[in-house]
């Protein structure tokens, strides 16, 4: 299968922002496809972007509601928010999609909606890099560490061209062989950050700058390996404890998106999270071992469902 040099974002949040603007301004051709809302006819709009030098870099690019789409002739990347992955699945099969997409989300099993309906090639990204809203198309972006593309349904050839369209200086792809232990390894770190930093209402650099909270991260990282050894993935406790460090201290004063989403009284990712990590361990028959991670996802559930009942 082939694909042209047009990448169609879907998602205008802050990562699918930082993406484009960074893809525009290495000269590709971007279209920022608005996924709640069927009103927006194609007009151009203009981004801006602090980077992680404070600099402020502006793109300019076409963006239209994924209802205006007649088809999409081009790559395409899944930046939305996970939990409306079945709902978009639907309304993608109604395109006669015939590219490839790109998920480009959080979480373990994001890509099923898209699995479940037969899409002919499906890729995963596991991002190392944080953004938030400043206001309305003015975005903070600060990149952590080249973000992994693997297969999920695919072949070699295109996913090296993916990384190739996607890759900026600012915005880094790579390719991932090992994709099962990279997302395992991502979906963990994120259940540390998106259960912590929401709850205690702090920036991600809390897990470098105190010892406390890095105990805690190391008791969420202990019980949830048990449930990834169980389920074949290989890693460490150490490796994945350095990891959140290094995070936190390349994030410092950034605010991860959960309690960005739970402040603007929006739905949360962490169903797919920590809670997912507890489903997966109750088929296994080791819920008991994830006591500590399941509570603390159920707590954010219930901050965001109270935050979102608030007038």
């Amino acid at each position: 299968m082939s694909f042209h040099d047009r990448v169609f974002i879907l998602g205008s949040g802050a990562i699918g922002l930082a993406l484009a603007v960074h893809l525009v301004n290495q000269n590709r051709e971007v279209i920022l496809v608005r996924t709640s809302r069927d009103d927006v006819s194609e007009k151009k709009t203009e981004v801006s972007m602090r980077d992680v030098r404070g600099e402020i870099i502006k793109a300019s690019m076409n963006m239209v509601s994924l209802s205006k789409l007649e088809k999409l002739n081009g790559l395409i990347v899944i930046t939305t928010k996970s939990y409306v992955n079945k709902m978009l699945a639907s309304k993608l099969l109604n395109k006669n999609i015939n590219s490839p997409l790109v998920v480009m989300q959080n979480g373990l099993g994001v890509e099923n909606p898209f699995i479940n309906n037969d899409f002919s090639e499906i890729y995963r990204c596991i991002l190392f890099a944080t953004s938030q809203t400043l206001d309305e198309n003015f975005i903070q972006y600060k990149p952590i560490a080249p973000s992994s593309i693997g297969i999920i349904k695919g072949n070699s050839h295109n996913l090296q061209k993916i990384v190739t369209l996607l890759d900026t200086p600012g915005f880094q792809f790579v390719i991932e062989e090992n994709l099962q232990d990279k997302i395992w390894q991502k979906a963990i770190i994120n259940s540390v950050f998106n259960s912590v930093c929401p709850l205690l209402e702090i920036d991600n650099g809390i897990f470098y700058r105190n010892e406390d909270v890095t105990r805690i991260a190391t008791e969420i990282i202990k019980e949830c390996l048990v449930i990834a050894s169980a389920s074949g993935i290989t890693l460490t406790a150490d490796q994945l404890l350095q990891q959140v460090l290094k995070i936190s201290e390349l994030s410092d004063g950034q605010f991860i998106s959960t309690l960005q989403d739970i402040k603007n009284k929006k739905e949360t990712e962490i169903s797919l999270l920590n809670l997912e990590i507890a489903r997966i361990a109750e088929k296994l028959e080791l819920k008991t071992h994830v006591a500590k991670t399941e509570l603390l996802g159920k707590l954010i559930l219930l901050k965001s469902e109270i935050h979102m009942q608030k007038v």
